[in-house]
């Protein structure tokens, strides 16, 4: 049986973004009824994650309603999907104090996305794509589009409501902050390697090409001797 390597990666977003493009994907009537949430072997009770609406879905919810629910998993989603929550006792907010928990939280999902050979943000497609092929040693057929207009940009919203969203992803906004940085670190990182490669690569290309002139040198001279000693054998026999 062989054995594989598997690498677990992710894509980061922007948390005003992506809180705002969950709402529309909710107001549609987007549901996670089918997820389990399981941890430590088990899924919460409802008394646990409690729902935000009655019946079926949560279809034409409006901005302020779906910020009003304080149960609502689009809160602070980035780092609790990257965050061990066995650690905190899951989905048991009794487990230990909210401060104490969302230190942890967010220190592990740091954690966890240091150690992913490979994480992407959305707002740095090329350099997303970048980073992806140097990482896995694979090329795209065609560069990645960095697309700026998307639902949740076309979503108009007032300076209090973005603050509201801010303060209701805190978590999410500090781990935005980091990941953004180590981004950029490892994208600086891979442009310099590349760079020192290409240069070594120059270097050796250009040894390669004087070991080449000076072996035909070599070879031009050899011929010219032998050339002139065999002239002069010639010119011998005929004296």
């Amino acid at each position: 049986m062989c054995s594989r390597n598997f690498y677990y990666i992710t894509m980061l977003r922007d948390p005003v973004s992506r809180y705002l493009s969950e709402w529309k994907h909710v107001q549609r009537g987007a549901t996670w009824k089918t997820s389990l949430h399981m941890c430590d072997g088990r899924s919460p009770t409802p008394d646990e994650l409690p729902t935000c609406y009655l019946g079926d879905d949560w279809s034409g919810v409006s901005l302020q309603e779906f910020m009003h629910c304080g149960y609502n998993l689009a809160n602070n989603r980035q780092v609790r999907m990257l965050a061990d929550l066995s650690l905190v006792g899951c989905y048991n907010l009794t487990f230990m104090n909210e401060s104490e928990r969302n230190m942890i939280l967010l220190q592990s999902a740091k954690n966890n996305l240091k150690n992913m050979p490979f994480f992407g943000l959305t707002e740095f497609q090329r350099k997303t794509q970048y980073l992806f092929e140097r990482t896995f040693n694979l090329k795209f057929i065609s560069p990645f589009t960095q697309f700026n207009i998307t639902r949740a940009s076309n979503v108009d919203i007032d300076e209090g409501s973005r603050k509201r969203i801010e303060v209701l992803n805190f978590l999410d906004m500090q781990l935005y902050e980091y990941a953004k940085d180590l981004f950029l670190q490892r994208f600086q990182y891979s442009k310099q390697e590349e760079h020192q490669k290409n240069r070594q690569k120059r270097r050796e290309e250009r040894r390669l090409l004087r070991e080449q002139r000076a072996h035909q040198w070599q070879k031009e001279e050899s011929a010219a001797e032998i050339a002139v000693t065999e002239d002069y054998n010639s010119q011998v026999e005929r004296w």
